[in-house]
């Protein structure tokens, strides 16, 4: 049966959501389009050649017009919450983008609201759909490099080319933390199979930045397991650039593992046990759809199965809780526990 959803939020990122990703997969109708503003929504409709009929400046007025199963929110951060809120209260389920509130307390209360509405709130963490986090996590699962100990990921993107007054990126609220690392942070979740619970994070301006806020950090972030990750992310490197997912390095009582996936350069994982004069590539074996397809497609088939997904809102509470106390303790100075 195909889903029927409502897109929210049609800026730049929405756009490529309506175009790549929600249009490209079969078992998705999309029978609405909202943006609450006027100019973009009638941008949106001219490039993507979108039914007027069906655009509108508010999502109540959508969800009393036309039938939908769910609603998929791709609206910039402040829109996250009043738009889930909304759809949920009208019993639909939703799909958003992350980080899928601007507070803790409002991301309980969706994750409450959902449950009491019997309705999937799910996150897109895209950077799960890959082959090559999925194999490392399956190893170490499979305690091929034994119990894991000291990780290290590197993150560098030089984004630092465009007109200042015309980038927007440049002026969000914590460009790394919030906007990037976030990933990083649901990967280590993944990949490791622990759960953190202490972070000491440094955020810090490059001379040469354009960004309003950090655009560089390190921090450490200690795991229940024992694990240990070591973290270093910039917009504005001028070292050799990563893929997105990041250059990672799993170093286990037995040996290490190295992998990196989403980017420029081919998506890659090896094994290096103790003793082993280089490592041995792993195998990268197909998963399906990959990135936001992976989320939207893992979205119908929890809604199509009633089954619960990986990244649901009350799984990624565990994912937001890290990001937010990285930015405390950025801000502080001072190690957090997170709880």
């Amino acid at each position: 049966m195909t889903l029927q959803i409502i897109q929210v939020g049609l800026g730049g990122w929405g756009k490529d959501w309506a175009r790549d990703v929600v249009a490209k997969n079969k078992d998705v109708e999309t029978t609405a389009w909202v943006e609450i503003d006027a100019a973009t929504l009638q941008e949106a409709q001219q490039r993507l050649k979108l039914p007027v009929e069906r655009c509108f400046t508010s999502l109540d007025e959508a969800l009393t017009t036309v039938s939908a199963d769910a609603v998929l929110v791709t609206a910039s951060l402040p829109g996250h919450v009043p738009s889930a809120r909304t759809a949920l209260q009208a019993g639909k389920h939703v799909l958003m983008e992350k980080p899928f509130a601007p507070t803790v307390a409002e991301a309980h209360e969706l994750v409450e609201l959902a449950a009491r509405q019997e309705c999937l709130l799910m996150i897109s963490q895209n950077y799960r759909f890959f082959p090559a986090p999925r194999a490392v996590a399956r190893l170490i699962q499979q305690q091929a490099i034994g119990r894991v100990g000291n990780v290290n990921i590197d993150f560098r993107r030089y984004d630092n080319l465009a007109p200042v007054e015309t980038h927007r990126h440049y002026h969000i609220w914590e460009p790394l933390l919030v906007d990037m690392s976030i990933h990083h942070f649901d990967l280590m979740r993944l990949v490791i199979g622990q759960e953190p619970v202490q972070v000491f994070c440094k955020t810090w301006n490059a001379p040469w930045s354009k960004y309003d806020e950090p655009a560089e950090g390190a921090m450490t972030i200690t795991f229940d397991g024992g694990a240990v990750v070591n973290y270093r992310g910039s917009w504005v490197s001028t070292g050799p650039q990563t893929n997105w997912a990041g250059e990672w390095h799993v170093e286990g009582e037995k040996g290490e593992l190295v992998w990196t996936s989403r980017g420029e350069t081919q998506e890659t994982a090896s094994i290096q046990l103790l003793g082993e004069e280089k490592p041995t590539p792993i195998d990268i074996l197909e998963i399906g759809p990959l990135d936001r397809a992976g989320s939207l497609a893992a979205f119908v088939h929890a809604i199509q199965t009633n089954t619960n997904p990986e990244t649901s809102g009350e799984a990624n509470l565990k994912t937001l809780a890290l990001m937010f106390a990285a930015v405390e303790s950025a801000r502080t100075g001072l190690p957090v526990n997170i709880a």
